[in-house]
């Protein structure tokens, strides 16, 4: 009889990383689920039909993300999956002083958080030679978004970032999975004042990424139609982007 899962994920309270929880409970895994905010932690682990252990937590905050690895690993040993979900997007604009701030937030969450949440698995995935860190990227990341400079600059950190260590880890046995999603129907995406073409909603995303994972592709883009729009825009000559998106609509920034 095949063993259940242990999958840990983060940003587990809402958006992606709640529907993955919902996807890998019906497959009857042991879940570890990370996120900032207890009370929708909690309610969220009541309505699902496995064990879970939840574990209130930034993922800017090294030390306790070590130590809720430390706390699942004890109690179930090294996990088979490793998702790191958690994400914010903020429009900013460079020429606002106080939008330093906002860079700097976006960047310890999408790319420093991504980092303390594997570094703790690091060592017991290599020791036992399997498992996947999957890191939830984004389209976003393709080509830098007027008016989302940072959440662009950080999924494009991000990926980047994904493909070092997937060449780190490649004779270690270790998956290392980069996921780029396209709009997905979240919190973060709902304040959107702008047409999201191919949007999908969160159990969607959450079942095709699943099945990325078991299948073990080590990088893909959802929807399937988001991939040719980020292979396009890939390709596009700096000056037809710059005239195609100079004029786009923007994520509002803070306060606005």
């Amino acid at each position: 009889m095949r063993q259940p899962q242990r999958v840990v994920i983060t940003g587990a309270s809402s958006g992606i990383g709640a529907a993955l929880a919902r996807r890998y409970a019906r497959e009857g895994a042991v879940l570890g689920l990370i996120a900032r905010r207890a009370s929708a932690l909690r309610e969220l682990a009541t309505q699902l039909p496995v064990r879970c252990e939840t574990y209130p937590v930034d993922v800017r905050d090294a030390a306790a993300l070590a130590a809720a690895a430390r706390d699942f690993v004890a109690r179930h040993g090294c996990p088979d999956i490793v998702i790191a979900s958690a994400g914010i997007s903020l429009g900013t604009l460079t020429e606002y002083a106080e939008d330093v701030a906002a860079f700097q937030e976006v960047f310890d969450v999408n790319v420093m958080g991504m980092v303390k949440t594997f570094q703790p698995f690091v060592a017991c995935l290599r020791e036992r030679g399997s498992g996947a860190l999957v890191g939830i990227a984004s389209v976003a990341g393709y080509r830098g978004l007027p008016g989302g400079a940072a959440y662009s600059a950080s999924k494009a950190a991000a990926i980047s970032y994904l493909e070092s260590l997937r060449v780190e880890l490649k004779a270690s046995g270790v998956k290392v999975i980069t996921l780029c999603p396209g709009y997905i129907a979240t919190p973060m995406t709902e304040q959107n004042p702008y047409p999201m073409p191919f949007l999908m909603s969160a159990d969607e995303a959450a079942e095709k990424i699943a099945s990325i994972i078991e299948r073990g592709k080590l990088f893909a883009v959802i929807p399937w139609q988001m991939a040719l729009v980020a292979r396009v825009l890939h390709v596009l000559p700096n000056w037809l982007y710059d005239r195609l998106t100079a004029g786009a609509p923007r994520k509002p920034r803070r306060g606005n």
